[in-house]
């Protein structure tokens, strides 16, 4: 039943509203137009066309430049309606032009330096840290690029005539670290900055107001929210948009509209969701502060969900330790999730580079959940181990 085209079907933008209504009510606008209150999930890979001319222009106009389709779907890795939904919804919640969703982040990820490749702009300036596979996608140019490492400053000095992208990460994974946004994409002037959104979410930043011309996600993340879905998505223009609906049609890396659905419904609750775990990783992140057993925590000041946080003993102790909280690589679902960073997620980033970035061998990320901040606090402190005794008459002398 579900009337929607493979893209922006409803062409009347609502106007603005509160990022919590847009989270509810965004890809949803045309549903009681149509008797439903639910979205639909549309499995079809393939749809009947009596009109073969009409269906020839459509792809020819979607040759030329990218767009949506205008009319009823073609074929499922052209478009779905169900995976629109969810696209419209985010570029909504970005403050962006469009959205296009992918099988996985790193899909995403790899259809934007393709989309850049093909005009030849190759180079990438890149800061670190980024999530691991990124950077491992980029310093082994797996897709033809060729990257510069630089700090924030550097930015200006690194771009050549070939550089396609600036990429960075804020929050970045896993150490937290927060850049200047505004003065990064004012450092980039004419190169299009990627900005990699997935641990702040739109509820904490919209990296396009502050001069991102791309805004990535891993929706596997906080976008779905409980561990049960894989993808990516790029916020951003209509003009890159385009591009990278041509590389995902001439790919494949099209996003399941099982998953599609998954995430419309995971974005209704995300500003609950990300408020709620954000209000218990600051208490977390105020306990661990105050530990004797933890010697460093990194919180951001935006807040957020994620605490990053070295321990004076053995990481990997703790990591075997914990009960209530999993020990399992990913981040954003409604549950705790804890993994030691140069073992699993940054493994694949050599380990100077690692290190030097900032991610140490006693590093752990904390993804914190929607249970009791008590109960959490009560399962890491006996992970930490013992707390460390002071003979009395130290504690007098002290005295």
């Amino acid at each position: 039943m579900d009337t929607a085209t493979t893209g922006a079907y409803d062409d009347v933008r609502p106007a603005p509203r509160a990022l919590a209504t847009e989270a509810v009510h965004a890809g949803r606008d045309d549903l009681a137009r149509q008797g439903l209150h639910a979205p639909p999930i549309d499995l079809s890979t393939t749809y009947p066309s009596y009109d073969s001319r009409g269906e020839a222009a459509r792809i020819d106009a979607f040759a030329t430049d990218g767009a949506d389709p205008v009319g009823p779907p073609v074929y499922g890795r052209l478009g779905n309606p169900t995976v629109a939904r969810f696209e419209t919804a985010l570029a909504r919640l970005e403050g962006t032009e469009s959205a296009v969703a992918f099988a996985s982040g790193m899909a995403a990820l790899s259809a934007v330096l393709l989309a850049r490749s093909a005009t030849g702009l190759r180079h990438v300036v890149a800061v670190r840290p980024l999530y691991g596979c990124s950077d491992h996608l980029l310093t082994a140019g797996l897709l033809g690029t060729e990257v510069t490492w630089t700090d924030p400053a550097g930015i200006t000095d690194a771009l050549r005539p070939d550089t396609g992208l600036v990429m960075v990460e804020s929050p970045a994974n896993p150490t937290l670290a927060e850049l200047d946004l505004r003065a990064i994409a004012h450092a980039c002037g004419s190169v299009p900055l990627l900005v990699d959104n997935t641990f702040a979410t739109p509820v904490l930043q919209r990296p396009a107001e502050q001069g991102a011309r791309l805004v990535l996600h891993s929706a596997t993340k906080y976008l779905g929210g409980h561990g049960d879905v894989l993808a990516g998505v790029v916020a951003c223009d209509e003009e890159l948009a385009g591009r990278l609906r041509q590389i995902r049609f001439a790919t494949g890396g099209v996003l399941h509209p099982l998953a599609g659905y998954l995430l419309l419904r995971g974005l209704s609750t995300l500003p609950v969701r990300v408020r709620a775990a954000s209000a218990s990783a600051a208490e977390l992140a105020r306990r661990l502060a105050s530990d004797p057993r933890v010697s460093k925590v990194h919180y951001p000041r935006i807040g957020g969900a994620m605490i990053a946080f070295e321990v004076k003993g053995d990481p990997h102790e703790l990591i075997s330790r914990v009960r209530l909280v999993t020990p399992a690589v990913s981040l954003g679902s409604v549950d705790t999730l804890i993994q030691h960073p140069a073992s699993i997620s940054h493994r694949i980033v050599d380990a100077d580079d690692r290190r030097g970035a900032g991610v140490s061998d006693k590093l752990l990320r904390l993804s914190v959940g929607l249970e009791d901040v008590d109960d959490l606090w009560a399962d890491l402190d006996q992970a930490l181990g013992e707390r460390a005794r002071v003979p009395v008459g130290a504690a007098q002398a002290r005295g």
